[in-house]
């Protein structure tokens, strides 16, 4: 699997985040099968590639705790 160009991804801050502006995780849209996955606090840093089903399932988690 190749990594996709995230050079111009559009990032946009978790909805569990409380409006903090460097302690919550970051996702971008539009890549189909994956969800990319950043820490705030490092933007320019590393980011997750988590497979789509993976993160519904995350995400259903997160909801319910």
């Amino acid at each position: 699997m190749t990594a996709p160009d995230l050079s111009t991804a559009t990032w946009r801050k978790s909805s569990y985040s409380d409006g903090g502006d460097n302690n919550c995780i970051e996702v971008a849209d539009g890549y189909p099968g994956l969800v990319p996955v950043r820490d705030s606090k490092t933007p320019t840093g590393p980011a997750l590639l988590i497979t789509a089903p993976a993160w519904a399932a995350f995400v259903e988690f997160a909801a319910g705790a």
